[in-house]
């Protein structure tokens, strides 16, 4: 395939063969390794003529979230390396500064960051007085955060020079866009036929034999143009913001994507330009194309057959778990509403949507809005149930704090994906909320140790009349049958497991199982372990913790979160402030970045897993 700067001296027809030729790789090698599809199946042609256009040795270029950029990676060296697509220490699935420091200029995971990032590029580049151009591609649905329109409102106001924003209009997020924004867009696309009678006119006037005449009816003629702009094109807010529009253009037609590009360049000599690029999340693959939403993220699938390998039987999802408790629960109570940002079906929420469609709320990518909108249902009266990843509740983190809890409103966040989430990596991993969270006023922390015991908590938050949130992984559960009644736990109440008088463990959530089998292991030489699920990071229950502190020669926590700050932080403060001067372990995510992969193997690699954990352990006994 060819290296970036023979690319941009190629013709039509050659561009448009390397567009296809990108399009079938990727579909060859996501069928064997898994991937974001959909999305980037839908930005070849428009990444294969911004290659054409600009040279990004130079340029400076800013993908948003990442879910768009694999032809930018097949294009930039790395495709002999797509085997290893989001596999144990492989090539990422988004973009990083080290693994092409030459062309990946930002790295790229939560949504709507694009703007802003290569607003702060374009920036310094003026103050080192260089002369290149800085282009961002923000698209899947990105627009609809409110960090993309402040990046906007401020690149319109420096009237920033040579600075391209490309807004790839898929109609998508994950799940179909929302909103007024999309809307808007919709009505752009009406703006064509102004744009054709705008071009007819502007050549008419410049076929006209006498200059005089031709001048003053080219006066006439921009009157007229702002005129029609205002009455063709509604609202103009992009223009209003200080960005030259240009578009919508067909980002599948290479040669028209070209076309708008070079006139984008000859404006950018004035100031920002905001290019308007439709696309279709799977184009070129039927079975995507035609269900992008499944097709969004897939795992192995056959691509001449178009269908996803089916995973072995399995028990169900956490996420199945908690959307069918929230669904009975909110069966005996109107006052349940759900809320999301852009993520129905990731959380759940799309079973709750069908089943209570009236009381179900997507905002799209807005993570702060969803929490002060919840805030303001809660001040109402109402039980709102925030259902966010805890990678994108950080995002929504001053809301958090200022909106509910300083208020002390009954919101209950829902935070899947918590722990070591794999093959995203490390902007997805949900390592930080214990942290985050464990420090905010009047906020009630929880993990459940399984599924039956993520139903409890789920009741626990609702009807607590508090801020609080439950943090549990991706995957499946662990297969324990459901109990039948739902009933609240004791807030701030552990649970003891098991008695033992060499060791206690104080483990949480997914870490409570692996605490009881290494106990079982230990007891087989004669040590035994004493085993607490705490279930609640805040209110910690201290009681029990320096109670069975006092009957053992050293302690152990036991979390899959990061160790500053954390649950280990917790029980530490505990013990201190309880006059315990003792031994403790902390087996903790360490403070570094973990990378993506395996989840298995991640953790026994931080030293999480079984044998991992068995061999701290036994050293650790073997110092007391």
């Amino acid at each position: 395939m060819a290296a970036p700067e023979q690319i941009r001296h190629f013709s039509l027809p050659q561009l448009e063969e390397l567009a296809h030729e990108v399009r079938e790789f990727i579909i060859d090698s996501v069928s064997e390794t898994g991937g974001h599809f959909a999305s980037n199946l839908g930005t070849v042609e428009l990444t294969v003529a911004l290659f054409n256009q600009f040279d990004f040795r130079r340029d400076r270029i800013v993908w948003d979230v990442g879910h768009q950029a694999y032809s930018h990676k097949i294009l930039t060296g790395r495709k002999g390396r797509f085997g290893t697509l989001r596999q144990h220490h492989g090539l990422s699935g988004f973009l990083k500064r080290e693994e092409s420091p030459v062309y990946d200029h930002f790295g790229a995971g939560h949504a709507s960051t694009s703007i802003s990032a290569i607003l702060g590029m374009a920036k310094a580049r003026d103050l080192q007085g260089e002369d290149h151009t800085c282009v961002a591609v923000i698209g899947d649905g990105s627009m609809t955060a409110g960090m993309a329109f402040e990046a906007l409102n401020q690149a319109g106001y420096l009237k920033t020079r040579k600075f391209l924003v490309i807004l790839n209009d898929n109609d998508m997020s994950i799940n179909p866009n929302v909103g007024s924004l999309q809307g808007y867009l919709n009505q752009l696309i009406s703006g064509q036929y102004y744009h054709r009678w705008r071009d007819r006119i502007e050549h008419a006037i410049k076929a006209f034999p006498i200059a005089g005449l031709a001048r003053r009816m080219a006066k006439v003629a921009k009157w007229t143009e702002e005129s029609m702009k205002r009455l063709m094109v509604p609202g103009l807010l992009f223009e209003d913001l200080g960005l030259a529009y240009m578009g919508p253009v067909n980002g599948h037609d290479v040669g028209a994507t070209l076309k708008a590009l070079r006139e984008a360049k000859q404006l950018l000599a004035e100031g920002p330009v905001l290019l308007h690029v439709q696309t279709k999340k799977g184009y070129g693959y039927e079975p995507a194309a035609n269900d992008p939403l499944k097709w969004h993220g897939v795992t192995a699938f056959d691509a001449e057959a178009g269908e996803i390998r089916k995973a072995a039987p399995a028990p169900p999802a956490y996420t199945k778990v908690f959307a069918d408790a929230l669904i009975e629960l909110a069966g005996r109570d109107e006052k349940i509403v759900a809320i999301t940002a852009a993520m129905l079906d990731g959380t759940g929420l799309n079973h709750f949507q069908k089943a209570f469609p009236e009381r179900c709320f997507d905002v799209g990518i807005a993570e702060q809005h969803a929490v002060t909108f919840a805030a303001g249902l809660a001040a109402q009266g109402m039980r709102p149930v925030c259902a966010i990843y805890s990678t994108f509740l950080q995002r929504g983190f001053d809301q958090v704090l200022h909106d509910v809890c300083l208020q002390d409103l009954p919101v209950t966040f829902a935070l899947d994906r918590a722990g070591i989430v794999g093959a995203d990596g490390p902007t997805h991993h949900g390592l930080y909320d214990l942290a985050y969270l464990r420090c905010m006023p009047n906020m009630i922390l929880m993990a459940p140790k399984d599924e039956n015991e993520l139903r409890q908590m789920l009741v626990t938050a609702l009807y607590s009349d508090r801020p609080a949130a439950l943090r549990y992984p991706r995957g499946n559960a662990l297969g324990q049958p459901r109990e039948g009644s739902l009933v609240a736990l004791p807030i701030g109440k552990g649970e003891l497991l098991r008695e033992g008088h060499d060791l206690l463990f104080v483990a949480l959530g997914t870490m409570v199982g692996p605490a009881q089998a290494l106990a079982d292991r230990l007891a087989e030489d004669g040590c035994t372990c004493a085993v607490i699920n705490a279930r609640f990071v805040k209110p910690l229950d201290e009681t029990l913790i320096l109670e069975w502190s006092r009957r053992v020669r050293g302690v152990v926590t036991l979390e899959e979160g990061c160790a500053p700050g954390g649950f280990s932080a917790a029980v530490l403060e505990a013990l201190a402030d309880g006059g315990r001067s003792m031994p403790v372990l902390r087996l903790a995510v360490p403070d570094h970045v973990v990378q993506h992969g395996d989840p298995r193997r991640l953790l026994e690699e931080e030293g999480l897993g079984p044998k991992e954990a068995e061999t701290r352990v036994r050293s650790f006994l073997s110092r007391l």
